[in-house]
């Protein structure tokens, strides 16, 4: 199959709604969206950090509306879809974080599969959405620590909460796909992506590691590294954006073929370890930057987790395009431009426009 791009004139006036528009991911794929025209519709919560992407972007004046709402509250999500009449859903507000769900469990499963319950029960009742797409993650899978990568067709599963609920979101994904969104009387249909660890400029999120580092470096202090030697799927935030976009164009103009499931991670090359990561973020960014280990003992977060994602690139035409060297280049590169305090919504246009020029 022939590379497939994102389609600027596919997603002029098309209605978008983007649940998590606040966040992180959120906020880069509203910047993407309004730039091609469409006309977005966000729903989360408040951000929760300062600064955040969010408002450093101007989100808010970009898009055509932005509730600042609850997915766990159905009737108002309900209320929310009704009025949008979106033709396309992307599902991404979530409680995002491994270490964040021991403290909070009760809260990471209701968010992260209930919200998911309330999302597609609202779509379920929405006739004008025609393709919705459910963002989960790598952790969803039951992670044995193989060496080769999870396919599509592999048991969910999760060890902590926050990877657990997502396993469940799945499930409840291919549920609702099988019971409300299949069949010719279906109006909508209905996809999940999964993809790894996410970088880029902008992410000011607790406990992650490229944010504490480069919090670390900016305070001249040494970053703290729980799992050195752990290995994770490392991608540009671009990167699952783009897959999103792709997958959204393929479910609306082609309806059940790619109503699946999607793995959408980078190259086998972004497969590295912790320490590599460091390492290379270290070298672009310059300065006395160091790192140590962690001393104490840690919860349980898995050693090594890589994705299959030979689907995506053989049915969908959908292919990573920048290698970790380059993500992490273009993520010290956007930080940088924030402590000199440039037009940081120019500077990221500037890098989706170079990623949607850049070759698989």
């Amino acid at each position: 199959m022939k590379s497939a791009n994102v389609e600027p004139l596919f997603w002029k006036n098309r209605k978008v709604f983007l649940t998590g528009h606040t966040g992180f991911k959120g906020s880069w794929l509203s910047l993407w969206l309004s730039s091609m025209g469409a006309d977005v519709t966000g729903y989360a919560l408040a951000p929760n950090t300062t600064p955040n992407l969010f408002d450093v972007l101007g989100v808010k004046s970009l898009i055509e509306r932005s509730h600042i709402a609850d997915i766990r509250d159905l009737a108002c999500l309900q209320a929310a879809i009704s009025d949008a009449k979106p033709e396309i859903v992307i599902h991404m507000a979530a409680q995002p974080l491994v270490r964040y769900s021991y403290v909070k469990p009760v809260e990471t499963y209701a968010t992260n599969i209930m919200g998911t319950v309330h999302v597609l029960e609202s779509c379920r009742n929405a006739d004008s959405v025609r393709a919705t797409v459910v963002v989960t993650t790598d952790k969803c899978y039951e992670n044995k620590e193989w060496v080769w990568g999870y396919r599509e067709n592999e048991a969910m599963g999760g060890y902590d909460p926050y990877s657990n609920s997502k396993g469940c979101a799945e499930l409840v994904t291919s549920a609702y796909r099988q019971s409300f969104f299949s069949g010719i009387n279906s109006r909508n249909s209905v996809a999940s992506a999964r993809a790894g660890n996410v970088i880029g400029g902008g992410d000011w999120s607790e406990d992650r590691l490229i944010p504490d580092a480069i919090k670390a470096f900016e305070a001249c202090e040494s970053l703290r590294i729980r799992n050195p030697l752990s290995t994770r799927p490392w991608q540009h935030v671009l990167e699952p954006l783009s897959g999103y976009l792709v997958l959204s164009q393929a479910l609306y103009e082609n309806g059940s073929t790619f109503a699946s499931g999607w793995n959408l991670g980078p190259s086998d090359s972004s497969n590295c370890t912790v320490q590599e990561v460091i390492e290379l973020l270290i070298s672009k960014w310059g300065g006395e930057a160091t790192w140590e280990k962690e001393g104490f003992e840690q919860p349980h977060e898995a050693c090594y987790l890589k994705l299959d994602c030979a689907k995506a690139h053989t049915q969908l035409g959908w292919a990573p395009k920048w290698d970790l060297e380059t993500s992490i280049q273009k993520t010290v590169s956007w930080q940088k431009s924030f402590q000199t305090k440039e037009n940081m919504q120019e500077i990221s246009l500037a890098q989706i426009n170079q990623y949607m020029n850049s070759k698989s």
